[in-house]
């Protein structure tokens, strides 16, 4: 059974980083993850840490809240 809070939170950050036209591997290289910790985070299969979430949205030049609203 998945997690819907951290599909959401995946899925919010998919849809920005699809947005930005980057790739997993870009994101993840200037977030400091791999392709496949991306991959599971945008899944919803991998509960990250906070300071992960505020990472990626620098690496995707928002703000962390602009995740967490979840509006795509």
């Amino acid at each position: 059974m998945r997690d819907e809070l951290l599909f959401k939170l995946g899925q919010s950050i998919r849809y920005l980083r699809l947005k930005k036209e980057m790739s997993q591997e870009e994101l993840g290289f200037k977030a400091g993850l791999s392709t496949n910790s991306i991959s599971a985070i945008e899944r919803g299969t991998f509960n990250f840490k906070i300071k992960t979430l505020y990472n990626l949205a620098e690496s995707l030049n928002v703000k962390a809240e602009e995740i967490l609203d979840c509006k795509f």
